[in-house]
């Protein structure tokens, strides 16, 4: 397993971990705060999914004993700079816990394992009305920089 993707140091009350397949209800749950509502099964095969790629991770955050946040990662080469580039693809912690530094830790552990992984940036993306992420985000360090332009090509 490359240095980016395992575990850092860790705060005293927040466990960070990768995710496993056993951890399909916890993803499930959480990608439904995100608006990104599955079930069981299909939870469950996208954490196979990311497993199964090297380039990619999932890690969870434990608070005394329970889920409470989520970072998902995919690594990727940009041809524009000629490097690799880390991607946040799902940043997400439950509304009981926000607001107690866990979002924050989960995107310090992004940053250390793209580090680790050799990525010269990381980035971002984030719903237009998402207001209060973006906030987070600047909060955070993070820049707008650019526009995404998305169309959907059907089932696949």
């Amino acid at each position: 397993m490359s240095h980016a993707f395992s575990p850092g140091h860790r705060a005293p009350d927040v466990d960070l971990r990768n995710a496993v397949p056993a951890d399909a209800d916890d993803v499930a749950h959480l990608l439904a705060e995100l608006g990104y509502p599955c079930d069981l099964d299909d939870a469950s095969e996208r954490i196979s999914a990311i497993l199964a790629n090297e380039r990619q991770a999932l890690v969870l955050a434990r608070r005394e004993g329970a889920v409470c946040g989520l970072v998902a990662l995919d690594f990727m080469y940009y041809l524009p700079l000629g490097t690799t580039t880390c991607r946040v693809t799902a940043l997400v912690v439950t509304p009981s816990a926000q607001g107690q530094g866990i979002g924050r830790h989960l995107l310090k552990e992004a940053e250390r394992r793209a580090r680790g992984g050799g990525a010269a940036r990381i980035e971002l993306t984030s719903g237009t009305q998402r207001v209060e992420a973006h906030a987070f985000y600047r909060a955070c360090g993070y820049s707008d920089s650019s526009v995404r332009f998305v169309k959907p090509l059907g089932s696949a």
